[in-house]
């Protein structure tokens, strides 16, 4: 079953790291984005912690962004937290 947000964000987050101009934000990105085409894809989709877990690295990887970077990683967490909000629980 594809979750499409999560994998929305996953293409956002590939290509924000194809483009950021630090490494290790790149890379950071690139490991994001190739969690949540996994997450899009597997049997059960993700609980709260875990997307909570990621939402702070995303925005951890934001805060040291260049600006353009930022931006699409904000995009990429919208389409995060939609889904979120539709999970029960917390």
């Amino acid at each position: 079953m594809t979750r499409e947000q999560l994998a929305a964000a996953a293409e956002t987050l590939g290509a924000a790291a194809d483009a950021a101009s630090d490494a290790s934000i790149a890379d950071g990105l690139a490991e994001q984005a190739d969690q949540f085409a996994m997450l899009a894809e597997a049997d059960r989709g993700p609980d709260h912690g875990r997307l909570a877990r990621h939402d702070r690295v995303l925005s951890n990887l934001a805060a040291d962004a260049d600006p353009e970077t930022a931006d699409a990683i904000e995009s990429a967490l919208e389409d995060i937290r939609a889904y979120r909000s539709t999970i029960e629980g917390v």
